[in-house]
């Protein structure tokens, strides 16, 4: 049997979308002459467009997703203009079965295994062993093509920057001030979600313990207005230091891209910015709040790529016995053991 078409179904959000690039490229590698489509959210789309591993980018927004008319019709339309011959449905919903269930001559027909799967999923796959990372629980998906075919899975997930996009971003931060003479640390004081971001206080003095030792640069990341007040109050609270940037501004995923590419390092809270440095080869330590768990997350866990989570502090276990409440769960990923860990990383990584 000849691969000439798949179909990738991820919707969610950047951090699920950059980890599931390490299956196109098992897939890519299996599959040379394959023509590959992924299906995502509308506005994470910039990152896999001119992606080596993806040809076509399929994108559903907002409207579409929640208009079950709308979304029906186009998620028809997909499947009658095109035949696939594989479909990995990595999202496992009753929503995205109707991908499979429009397609039901394709052959390999991927899913999670779901009661619900059942006559619509020709192979459902169990991916759910919490021992594993999110890139090897995606991997699983390739499992049952590997009895036909020769399937190279792969770990490797990456994204691309152009030289073009990368250069023009490196202009504009040396115009808002950034010497390249010295290191550049992309850092994520806040978070889109509020409650995971490391407390306030415990950050300020990790970010002037960073600046004392090594006299840096630090650029502070954020979406949005309500992140990005929230790191224009962080800069005045330490004082408006020189040594921070919050005057360097990625407008959109293609230019977070072009800004990481052209930093030395990431520190922060745990998130998208950090899988796309890693996706990047940008070094990183970053802090995983509680319930985010770092073995998932942070696949092949390195020198190069680090993050401290409260389960290196207390296992869950006990945290649970003692009925610690969220915030004292956080704290327990206190400042003297992220500086620790985060002077490991660095230092090994960057020449000072």
């Amino acid at each position: 049997m000849q691969i000439k078409n798949i179909l990738i179904i991820r919707f969610r959000r950047v951090g699920d979308s950059v980890l599931s690039m390490a299956l196109c490229h098992g897939l890519r590698q299996s599959f040379p002459d394959a023509t590959i489509d992924f299906v995502i959210n509308k506005g994470i789309h910039t990152l896999y467009v001119n992606h080596p591993d993806v040809d076509n980018v399929i994108t559903f927004d907002d409207e579409e997703n929640h208009n079950p008319v709308k979304y029906i019709s186009k998620v028809w339309k997909t499947m009658h203009n095109k035949h696939y011959d594989i479909i990995i449905d990595m999202r496992g919903t009753i929503k995205t079965l109707w991908f499979s269930l429009f397609s039901l001559s394709t052959s390999y027909r991927i899913g999670t295994k779901k009661r619900y799967g059942k006559g619509i999923l020709n192979y459902m796959v169990d991916n759910h062993n919490n021992m594993l990372s999110r890139v090897q629980q995606n991997n699983i998906f390739l499992e049952p093509l590997k009895k036909k075919f020769d399937i190279k899975a792969s770990e490797k997930f990456s994204l691309y920057v152009s030289d073009e996009d990368r250069l023009n971003f490196r202009q504009y931060m040396q115009n808002q001030g950034i010497d390249f003479n010295k290191p550049v640390i992309l850092c994520t004081p806040t978070a889109r979600q509020e409650y995971k971001v490391w407390p306030k206080e415990y950050m300020k003095e990790i970010l002037s313990k960073i600046i004392q030792k090594y006299n840096l640069q630090i650029i502070f990341n954020f979406s949005g207005e309500t992140e990005k007040n929230c790191a224009i109050a962080y800069h005045k609270e330490m004082n408006d230091d020189s040594h921070i940037f919050t005057n360097i501004e990625a407008k959109s995923l293609t230019e977070l891209c072009a800004l990481t590419a052209n930093c030395d390092f990431f520190f922060g809270n745990e998130g998208g910015p950090r899988h796309i440095a890693q996706a990047l080869d940008i070094p990183s330590f970053a802090i995983f709040p509680p319930g985010i768990r770092k073995g998932l997350w942070l696949p092949k866990e390195s020198i190069r790529f680090a993050g401290i989570s409260t389960e290196d502090i207390m296992p869950v276990d006990e945290q649970d016995k003692k009925e610690l409440t969220y915030e004292e769960r956080m704290k327990l990923i206190d400042v003297s053991s992220v500086w620790k860990g985060f002077q490991n990383v660095f230092e090994q990584n960057i020449n000072i």
